[in-house]
């Protein structure tokens, strides 16, 4: 094992994966001269120049569109997003396009781009720079989506996301980049699809993903100090998402809680409660609860903003209410 931070696991994850495949290659603003505004390219134009090592124009639909050319031609492109927030500028391209080719030409053709996209609130970036828009794409066939909460899965996952052969938005918190954790030595893949436990309990189950997963284990410390044993599960990926893992958790604790960052309305963790409501009725002892935003744009104002994130406070608050 070795400690490592987030930014440092994508980027030996893309280290990794151009040596072993020639095919891949990384495209974006800013990720060629700049390093990426996170530093997540940093020093690739010295190992595989500016070939492989892209700066496009200020444009997500050009972007996409020529990652999507490059995949139906044989290459492996990443694309950067910048900001998740810019995904909106492409989304016929991913979701009209990228998604539905391999379906619309009877299998003849895969599509294997991945897209980085870092999301998420950090320190007043405002509206347009700090969303969770996941939900979005777990709702589009054809599309794989995954999301890590820390270093070993970003690399792990990163590294499967770039060997599919379906298109994979990848997303990365920006709170996450700094943020060190033990990554194993050598290959390290993380299937997609496959849930993991992050802390066993036996009194709730606390679902979530990404930065969250860290605010619910704050959460559980707190509970714990209470005798209150969470057991959390980080679903690293919402397409596709590990009911399997969800349904046997509340099955054994007899209480849920779904927590993410996004808005609360409409979000993935509505996925989630519908599924455990249809399919685990009779495992629940209390009603379930979601935590999520408020159905407002991220404030700029620091107060505002401190105001309407989603805390491990916020996680424990809501969990009291079914225990």
């Amino acid at each position: 094992m070795k400690n490592i931070t987030f930014s440092q696991a994508t980027l030996e994850a893309m280290e990794e994966e151009m040596n072993r495949d020639q095919s891949v290659f990384v495209m974006g603003e800013d990720i060629a001269r700049q390093g990426g505004i996170f530093g997540q390219f940093k020093g690739l134009p010295d190992k595989f120049g500016f070939e492989r090592i892209k700066d496009t124009p200020i444009s997500e639909t050009a972007i996409i569109g020529s990652a999507v050319g490059a995949a139906l031609a044989g290459m492996r492109p990443v694309a950067d997003m910048h900001f998740a927030d810019f995904i909106g500028v492409c989304m016929d391209e991913i979701f009209n396009q990228m998604a539905k080719v391999h379906y619309m030409f009877g299998g003849q053709k895969t599509v294997p781009v991945v897209v980085r996209a870092p999301d998420g609130i950090v320190n007043q970036a405002a509206a347009q720079h700090s969303q969770c828009v996941e939900a979005w794409f777990g709702h589009i066939p054809g599309l794989k989506v995954v999301i890590p909460s820390n270093a070993a899965d970003a690399k792990g996952l990163l590294k499967s996301a770039i060997r599919d052969d379906n298109p994979v938005i990848y997303f990365e918190h920006k709170g996450l980049f700094p943020i060190k954790g033990d990554v194993p030595e050598g290959e390290h893949l993380v299937e997609i699809g496959k849930a993991r436990v992050d802390r066993e309990g036996v009194d709730l189950t606390i679902v979530t993903w990404s930065m969250m997963t860290h605010h619910a284990a704050k959460a559980a410390d707190k509970l714990a100090s209470e005798g209150i044993k969470a057991e959390i599960i980080d679903l690293r990926s919402i397409s596709p998402w590990d009911k399997e893992a969800v349904l046997k958790s509340v099955a054994k604790t007899g209480r849920l809680c779904v927590a993410h960052e996004a808005v609360k309305q409409g979000g993935f963790g509505a996925e989630v409660v519908a599924t455990v409501a249809e399919e685990g009725m009779d495992y629940l002892d209390a009603p379930i609860v979601r935590v999520g935003a408020p159905f407002c744009p991220v404030p700029f104002a620091r107060p505002l903003e401190q105001a309407y994130r989603v805390t491990a406070d916020t996680i424990y608050n809501a969990v009291k209410k079914i225990l």
